[in-house]
């Protein structure tokens, strides 16, 4: 198969369109082409000089660990270009930003989840490509999580960085199908072109969205380490909002849950008593662990740790969103007065907590708080949002089949 990078590349008349257009590059890095090249180099050497790049969060090509590191505009050592940093003083461009170019080439690597923020840094780029009158070409790569689609979709007024857009957790679409319903949702007036990819079955075993075995994982941001990562993090980016552990500083971040003050197999054992059906497709398993940074440094864990890449994988079963709701209801069930919520400023909101952000609204932290609400409960809400984004999102797939 081929991204949306190398068939560019390799299309001699898509290229030919790009002849004598100023062209700019929104990537990071894991815009790399099949050969392993970055983006910005491959696109230069094949005769399509740049005349600027973006960096979203993390950078263009370096890795910031942490969120709310920032990256600095500079010039590209190589290229002589401007990289305009679209995660340090502004995460919008600027008018001297957009005057930089009249065509600006998106390839990113995105995971499936609504709060990563390279959704929110391309929707920005759509609403400023339509303000300017730009063109935007989507240079299409894989979601690694496939089609499913799981949580609730953001509500009016819980917009953030980390949900610009009413959009479900986990989306199941790529990163051109969500500019294609994000222009059709805010009824922008743009050129939006898209370069698909070719070969790509995004419900095809084994990778269910990831083309295992001929393409390896480059780490889009410090933190998305793997696959397994990809898959968990609709479920496992909630804990950001949590005092506990979701295991950054370890060598399996956001695959792994914990914190020194539980003990994760009375956990695990109590979620199998209130609803053991959204612990299914996956491996559940406890586990210890001590973060060399971040949450509960140096302080040995109990934890639960997530596993999909087995054999025993079955995306059509496993739900990270409730696997998630449900450690928090087990949690708030054995320890009653446990501080789950974190209060600290995330990504640049200081008065909401990050749960309700991340989660977007308040309906999750509600359930898990509320003594007498059941998984029923929850599953109802779910249900019906999961049911809406299947209406909604059908007529901007590009891939199909889209039947999980």
């Amino acid at each position: 198969m081929q991204f949306g990078i190398d068939v560019l590349l390799h299309d001699g008349k898509l290229r030919n369109k790009l002849t004598g257009r100023r062209l700019a590059l929104l990537g990071h890095p894991a815009s790399l082409t099949a050969t392993g090249q970055h983006s910005m180099d491959a696109l230069i050497d094949a005769g399509l000089p740049l005349r600027a790049a973006f960096g979203p969060q993390h950078g263009m090509r370096g890795d910031k660990q942490d969120n709310m590191v920032e990256s600095e505009t500079y010039v590209d050592p190589v290229h002589q270009i401007p990289v305009y940093s679209l995660y340090g003083e502004v995460r919008r461009p600027t008018p001297e930003m957009m005057a930089a170019f009249d065509v600006l080439l998106v390839d990113l690597q995105d995971i499936g989840t609504r709060i990563y923020t390279y959704v929110s840094t391309l929707t920005y780029l759509l609403e400023a490509c339509a303000a300017f009158g730009k063109t935007l070409i989507v240079l299409d790569r894989p979601n690694p999580a496939g089609r499913p689609i799981e949580g609730t979709i953001l509500e009016p007024g819980f917009e953030s960085f980390v949900g610009t857009a009413p959009l479900i957790m986990r989306h199941g679409l790529t990163m051109a199908e969500i500019a294609r319903w994000y222009v059709a949702e805010k009824r922008l007036d743009i050129d939006l072109e898209v370069v698909a990819m070719q070969g790509y079955e995004i419900t095809a075993a084994p990778g269910y969205g990831w083309p295992v075995f001929q393409r390896p994982w480059i780490n889009p941001s410090p933190n998305a380490a793997s696959v397994n990562m990809a898959r968990c993090f609709p479920g496992t980016v909630l804990f950001e909002g949590t005092t506990l552990s979701e295991g950054r500083g370890t060598t399996v971040p956001l695959e792994l849950i914990g914190a020194p003050d539980i003990d994760a197999r009375k956990v695990l054992q109590q979620m199998h008593q209130l609803q053991p059906g959204w612990l299914e497709g996956a491996l559940i398993r406890p586990c210890f662990f001590e973060p060399t940074f971040h949450k509960h440094q140096g302080r040995l864990c109990s934890g639960l740790q997530i596993h999909t890449d087995y054999t025993g994988y079955d995306p059509a079963r496993f739900k990270p969103y409730r696997l998630a709701a449900l450690i928090l209801k087990a949690i708030r069930q054995l320890y009653p007065d446990y501080p789950i919520w974190r209060h600290f400023v995330y990504e640049y909101e200081h008065e909401r907590l990050a749960i309700d952000l991340l989660t977007g609204g308040q309906f999750l932290r509600d359930w898990v708080d509320d003594p007498t609400a059941q998984p029923s409960d929850l599953a109802e809400r779910l249900n019906r949002d999961e049911q809406a984004w299947q209406e909604i999102r059908a007529a901007h797939l590009i891939y199909p089949p889209a039947d999980v």
